[in-house]
Order: C-alpha cells, then structure tokens, then sequence
C-alpha cells in the first residue's frame, strides 16, 4: 500500500492577473516588488496557503525565472514548479480570426500578444513527476473526439487550411502527476478560451466546449492517456447557468461519473449576487460587471470521485471580514478572479 497523508492535501487554482503587456516585464514586476496586483496575489496565496496552486494567467518565460521569483515572495516557497510553452502568442502566418489579415493576437494558435502571453504555471510542495507528464497542447481540433468545428454559411471558419493546423487549445492542457507521500493524483490542468469576442460562426464558443471534451475524452478512454485519482483544474470559462458559452458542456463535466463537485462557495459571491442569473451565487468564482457577463462560476477543482473532499471554498470574503482588506477597497486589487480551493484526503490504493 502506499503511504498515506496525516493531513488532508489543498489544491487550488486561481485566474489572478499575471499577464503584461510583453514578453519580460512580469519578470520585471516580480522583482521590484512594487505591483500592487502581484502583492494582492501573493497575500492571498499565502492567506490559503494550497500545497498545489495552479495559475492560469502567468506569462510564460522558457528559463522558469518568473515562476521562481513569484514563489520566492511568498511566505513558505514552493520546492516544485512546472510550467511548458503555451499556443499563446505563437503566430501561425494564417488569418484565424477571418478578418482578412495576419499576424495579430488572434492569428496566433491561441489569442496572444507576445509568445507565452497569459500562460499558465503550476507550484506544488509535493514533487511533480515531470517525466511522466502528457501535453496534449497541441492536439488538433480535428482530433478531439465528438467535436464540433465552426462554419460559417455552410462552410469551414475561417478556413480549412486553418482547422488543418490549430489545436484545440487556446493555452495549454497538461495531465501532470503529482506524488503524494507515495499515492499519485493526476491534475487535468487547462485554461480555456473566453466563448465571447467572435460572430455568429462562435469560433471562440465552440473552441471553449471542446477544450473542456479533451477532459471527457481522457476520462472516458477515448484518447488514450495514462493517469490515476483524476483532478480537473483550471479556468474553464464556463459556467453551467449563467453567461454566454454552451453550458451544457461544463454541466456534463460536474456530474461526470469519475468525477465529484465539491461545490466552494463563499460569502462574498453570495453577498454580490447578481439580479437575474439562474445558478446559486454563492458558487460564483468570478467579479464582473453586470453591464458585462456579471458574476459567474468559471474556475474549478473537481476531484476524482476515488479522493475524499474534506473541504472547499473560494476566497471571496464578505465585505465585513477582516480577510476582505485583502481584496482592496474595490474588491478587485487581485482582478475579478478568486481563488478556489479543495482540500482531499488520499485513501491510498495498492
């Protein structure tokens, strides 16, 4: 049998604003220690304290050196930092968005202003098994299982030589196994694409459906991938009530046999609700404006039915809590984002 935890293992993702407006300067910002944004992230990572952080909106740079200063400012380092070039920012020489033109952040295989723009950065205090990780970042589109490709007046958007070479995902998709005291749990970690910002082809939406079926692909043995104690992580854009996006996907993805939703709430997002949208406030995960999407639940920890879920939360404290300070005057020093988290107890398995 393998070892098991004395104490429960937090997991956590979190969509904070780590992105800059080119390649190096959050490098920049990490090291001067004066961005009011990167010292709201770093307070509550510490306030939460996960043992496995996923960041979905850290600029990737190869050397790893961002991802190393950003855990050096914390209050307990991470020993463990895993991170691979994301399709943000790498230009594909093809009109993608069917504007007419090439080259901009559209055109890349996944929106992008610079190489890495917004990638994602994964910190864990358990040791990552590097060796053993599949990327399935850049699994074509047309290769998705049940997938569903945009058209536009009966024919391929924005054309087939595009479909030909862009993979599904928008950033990355990492199956990453992480060694727990000798038992082995497997993040699903992604970041997908907004379903909003293209026309009635909704390129964007159907890209963010079929990032998400990559997951249900794996799960369900589809596309052959090895793993073990599944956790799906990320920013899934997607909430199964409100906002714009196929909602059904995501609704799939909760009640997903292999699956558990450990449905965090907090009472700040209860406290915020807004007006009209169907799903339960207290789920939401992210703080926008009611003239734009409104509040929504698009970041998740969903942990393989096999874990025991000992806890769950979103740090977005009510306006009266101390914690709250944390989250600035207009509750958005750290963005619109909260981070979510869900502590699991490995059984152990032989």
């Amino acid at each position: 049998m393998f070892a098991q935890p004395t104490e429960p293992v937090r997991i956590a993702t979190f969509a904070a604003p780590l992105s800059r407006d080119g390649p190096g300067l959050l490098l920049r910002d990490l090291v001067a220690n004066e961005d009011p944004q990167i010292g709201a992230t770093i307070a509550i990572v510490n306030r939460v304290n996960p043992d496995v952080l996923l960041l979905t909106d850290f600029d990737y740079d190869a050397s790893g050196v961002g991802m190393a200063a950003f855990s050096d400012g914390l209050r307990v380092p991470y020993e463990y930092q895993y991170s691979a070039r994301p399709n943000a920012g790498v230009q594909t020489g093809l009109d993608v968005d069917g504007n007419g033109y090439t080259g901009d952040a559209r055109d890349a295989l996944g929106y992008g202003r610079f190489l890495g723009d917004g990638g994602m950065a994964l910190f864990s205090r358990y040791p990552i098994l590097t060796k053993d990780i599949t990327d399935l970042t850049y699994l074509l589109w047309r290769a998705v299982p049940e997938r569903e490709l945009p058209t536009l007046n009966g024919t391929s958007f924005p054309s087939e030589t595009v479909l030909d070479v862009l993979p599904v995902s928008s950033s990355g998709h990492w199956v990453v196994p992480i060694d727990i005291n000798g038992a082995v749990i497997t993040l699903f970690a992604y970041s997908a694409t907004a379903p909003v910002f293209d026309g009635p082809e909704d390129f964007n939406g159907l890209r963010n459906r079929d990032e998400l079926r990559v997951w249900e692909a794996v799960l369900n043995g589809s596309l052959q991938v090895d793993f073990s104690s599944p956790v799906l992580i990320g920013n899934v854009n997607a909430d199964p009530f409100d906002g714009e996006g196929i909602r059904a996907g995501i609704a799939n993805v909760l009640a997903h046999p292999s699956l558990q939703d450990p449905m965090p709430e907090s009472d700040g997002a209860a406290i915020a609700a807004d007006g009209g949208h169907v799903g339960n406030p207290a789920f939401d995960t992210a703080d926008w404006s009611v003239d734009g999407p409104g509040n929504l639940r698009v970041s998740y920890v969903l942990p393989s039915r096999e874990l025991t879920i000992t806890g769950a939360g979103v740090f977005w404290p009510a306006p009266d809590d101390q914690a709250a300070e944390l989250l600035g005057s207009d509750g958005l020093a750290a963005g619109p984002h909260h981070l979510v988290w869900v502590d699991v107890h490995l059984d152990g398995s032989p």
